[in-house]
């Protein structure tokens, strides 16, 4: 099967990433394409290097990145580049960015058109993709759009159980798939010396208004570390801003959590009753103790309290960040047993492999 994967990446990411590579905008496509594949943002490769592994053809584009997108066009589609500035006078660059979307897959000819985001990608250009005979499959594990036609999709796959039921129920073709980790980030990590601190890195938006009054609690009972974004929206005497270091991407993020004794985790809202997200695995996989907001689908992923340890309350979980750091060597053994489950069941090469069978039957 031929694979082209449609990833968005975050914009505060693109221009921090642009910003610390100085010409980068300039390069031709295939080396703008590996340095920012080189930074581990989100998935990176990582779908289309295990489907490769696998014997099918794959490629992500970065459908929102447009120093990135403008170069595909440059060299492959000289009439969409000369167009960009007028849609950008327009106003018009989403219709720009799906133009190119269609320009690359009538280029590439996959089978299969993999949607990371839902919520940027348009559904008539996803429609006419469809006509084509192509299987058209979208991936969600966050808050979408009302107006999101799924229609435009023949099967939404997502890490949140509850969305699966969900979907079935309205006659939308769905399945559950976990997120997972690259073991490939080790590597690119090198020794790490860990620090004896707590770390929480991620988003402090309005959709985490739960979490974040979570955070607030614990960090005034015990020291935490915060990185990540959306702390414009934070009141001014919040405790998180008083220990906030800026935002933190890819391999700086993976670094932070390895150095770090304890990962601090919660889930966004609209998770409800279930563990999904990517931390889940990326604290475990770099080696840190993860201490996450207990669920009642975690148990499936990990064995809670050997090889992660999971809080039900604001105060019980400074209580057992406490506890783990005065008990370094139990810290150590949960953490060394969370990374090997990981390693073991949580990695993309085995989540490709789970991919490419649901994708099989639906083809």
């Amino acid at each position: 099967m031929k694979f082209l994967i449609i990833d968005t990446y975050y914009p505060a990411f693109l221009r921090a990433c642009y910003a610390r590579h100085p010409g980068l905008s300039s390069l031709p496509y295939a080396d703008q394409w590996r340095v920012l594949m080189e930074q581990v943002f989100g998935t990176a490769d990582f779908y289309s290097s295990h489907l490769r592994s696998l014997g099918h053809e794959a490629h992500e584009v970065i459908a929102n990145c447009d120093s990135l997108q403008r170069q595909w066009t440059r060299e492959y589609a000289w009439r969409l580049w000369m167009a960009c500035p007028l849609y950008g006078r327009l106003g018009k660059m989403k219709s720009w960015q799906m133009a190119v979307l269609k320009a690359q897959v009538e280029r590439l000819q996959p089978d299969i058109v993999y949607v990371q985001d839902l919520n940027l990608t348009d559904e008539e250009c996803l429609r006419a993709i469809r006509k084509k005979g192509r299987l058209v499959v979208g991936q969600t594990a966050y808050a979408l759009r009302e107006d999101l036609d799924y229609g435009a999709y023949d099967l939404i796959l997502t890490s949140f159980p509850h969305y699966v039921e969900q979907y079935r129920k309205q006659g939308i073709k769905s399945e559950y798939l976990r997120l997972a980790f690259e073991p490939r980030v080790l590597n690119m990590l090198g020794p790490v010396q860990v620090r004896p601190q707590v770390a929480f890195v991620g988003a402090y938006t309005d959709r985490h208004s739960n979490g974040n009054r979570l955070l607030e609690h614990v960090a005034g009972q015990v020291p935490v570390d915060f990185w990540g974004y959306g702390t414009d929206g934070l009141p001014v005497d919040s405790v998180i801003r008083k220990s906030y270091h800026g935002e933190a991407w890819g391999l700086q993020m993976y670094r932070i959590l390895a150095e770090s004794a304890i990962s601090l985790n919660r889930h966004i809202d609209i998770s409800g009753r279930f563990a999904n997200n990517m931390r889940l695995f990326e604290a475990t996989g770099v080696g840190t103790l993860l201490v996450t907001d207990w669920k009642e689908n975690l148990c499936e992923m990990f064995e809670v309290g050997k090889e992660v340890v999971a809080y039900r309350t604001p105060q019980e979980c400074a209580e057992l960040i406490t506890y783990y750091l005065e008990h370094d060597g139990e810290r150590r053994a949960v953490a060394l047993a969370g990374q090997e489950r990981t390693l073991r069941d949580h990695t993309y090469q085995q989540r490709m492999k789970e991919l490419a069978d649901i994708v099989r039957k639906h083809v």
